[in-house]
């Protein structure tokens, strides 16, 4: 999921340079979006791990 949220984030860096401002906002959007999904995986998965460790 992390992948997706840097090709996105490429995307939207390669479509700023380029002049596609809505592509770039989108894209970046999605990045965002898809990043803070996987920071949210990650601390539940952390503290699923955690409960059950103990």
């Amino acid at each position: 999921m992390l992948y997706y949220a840097l090709v996105f984030l490429v995307i939207a860096l390669i479509a700023g340079v380029l002049g596609f401002g809505g592509i770039a906002g989108a894209s970046a959007g999605i990045a965002q979006i898809l990043f803070f999904l996987f920071l949210a995986f990650l601390v539940i998965s952390l503290v699923i791990g955690f409960i059950r460790r103990t």
